[in-house]
């Protein structure tokens, strides 16, 4: 893989699962509890969370195949090491997207999946704090995803 496609990829993947975390924590869901009853948004924020899911799920394994893809095209982490700044900022990267997809890891194997259950048997207080703890994990990785992008800005600036 040469490494502008690489990076394409990545750049795309990131910008994919970090931009629709923002989209949907800053537009989605408000315009949901402002517009809709408990019962029709805990429906809508279950089947909109499922598309969203099913991009995120290709989006991080894209990440982490274009990133060590991106590395090996640089010559594995040796070809890394010409510039501290650098391999500190990968280093520093790849830190978080582990946390990263281990939060989001957690909220589509186990939140998520009560989320949805809850919301097929009606069981909507259960199903609205599924969503709540959804919403603070993404409210997390969000964080994490901006934080992400600095550093690879600042690394690359330095």
């Amino acid at each position: 893989m040469s490494y502008v496609i690489a990076l394409f990829i990545h750049l795309l993947c990131a910008a994919f699962w970090v931009g629709g975390m923002a989209t949907m924590h800053f537009a989605v869901r408000p315009s949901a509890v402002a517009t809709l009853e408990p019962p029709l948004r805990l429906r809508m924020m279950a089947a909109t969370l499922r598309r969203f899911f099913v991009g995120v799920d290709a989006s991080v394994t894209l990440l982490f195949v274009s990133g060590v893809g991106m590395i090996m095209a640089a010559g594995g982490f040796r070809g890394l090491h010409w510039r501290i700044e650098a391999m500190m900022s990968i280093e520093a990267m790849m830190s978080i997207a582990i946390v990263m997809a281990a939060i989001y890891v957690y909220i589509r194997a186990s939140v998520f999946r009560a989320m949805r259950r809850a919301v097929e048997e009606s069981a909507w207080p259960v199903a609205a704090a599924r969503l709540d703890t959804v919403r603070k994990l993404v409210t997390l990785n969000l964080v994490l995803g901006v934080a992400v992008f600095a550093v690879a800005t600042i690394g690359r600036a330095g």
